[in-house]
């Protein structure tokens, strides 16, 4: 959602049941001003929409992995849900352990699977009855590694309203095909190119980029700044995400992260990280 400033507002999904119905999955962090942001623009443009909020009403599991349509399979409708079936970014209504449920082919690991949207009522014994099945449950500090792995975006770290989606590296999902809030700005930030550009940064000695961590150029002066950054649990080494300035950001470019007063090589390189190994 843009700001009318060519920054962003939130990312989102938004899901499609009929012509005139729509479910938007925002940030969490984001939902209060997302709730103002879209009822301002509601208002302002006079359209015949009645928003609710009902957050409070659901929750969220996000089953992901290689393994993830295995492990949902047992508490689906077997003659209504395939799991194995459910495209990339699409989805179902159905039932989970007689439920009724939302089951969408998304999620923010790279690794496949679903998110599964639940009434609260009954989140509870489904979380049970998959880990009893054999799921492991991780927290947001896995999704974190597992998401700067493919080189998503976290809004608040790597996108937030100061940051526009063609620097960002969202030009896939920033389409000109009809008029949006923004949309002169954006393409002409696309036609010229933007300033800097987010771009992946692999460490090569020892050293964790972390946020805010300047990026220096072979002189020493400052040409970018770390927005996300850890230790790779796949790669076992260090990596990063990091606005550089758009002459300093071509693949193979050598910079350096300054780390604790310390400047630490670093390479320039594409994502997602998973393709060095």
């Amino acid at each position: 959602m843009p700001n009318r400033n060519g920054g962003i507002v939130d990312d989102l999904l938004v899901y499609r049941f009929t012509a005139d119905s729509y479910l938007l999955v925002v940030n969490a962090g984001t939902k209060d001003k997302d709730w103002v942001w879209v009822n301002e623009k509601a208002s302002e443009g006079g359209f015949n929409v009645n928003i609710k909020d009902n957050s409070n009403s659901w929750a969220l599991i996000a089953l992901q992995g290689p393994n993830a349509s295995a492990a949902l399979k047992p508490f689906v409708d077997e003659g209504a849900i395939d799991p194995e079936k459910l495209k990339y970014y699409t989805f179902t209504k159905g039932e989970i352990m007689g439920t009724d449920c939302i089951i969408s082919a998304t999620g923010y690991t790279g690794s496949g699977g679903f998110e599964l949207y639940i009434p609260n009522s009954s989140a509870g014994k489904i979380w049970e009855a998959l880990i009893d099945g054999g799921v492991k449950p991780c927290g947001l500090g896995a999704r974190d590694t597992l998401r700067m792995e493919m080189g998503y975006c976290l809004y608040g770290n790597d996108i937030n309203e100061t940051t526009n989606p063609i620097e960002a590296g969202l030009g896939w999902i920033t389409k000109f095909t009809n008029a949006f809030i923004d949309s002169d700005l954006l393409q002409q930030i696309k036609t010229d190119g933007p300033n800097r550009r987010l771009v992946g940064l692999k460490i090569l000695k020892r050293g964790i980029p972390r946020k805010d961590y300047e990026v220096v150029n072979s002189e020493g002066k400052v040409v970018g700044v770390i927005t996300s950054g850890t230790m790779s649990p796949s790669l076992g080494i260090g990596i990063g995400m990091a606005y550089i300035d758009s002459s300093f950001s071509k693949k193979g470019t050598e910079l350096a992260v300054r780390i604790r007063n310390k400047d630490i090589a670093a390479e320039v390189v594409r994502f997602p990280f998973l393709k060095l190994a």
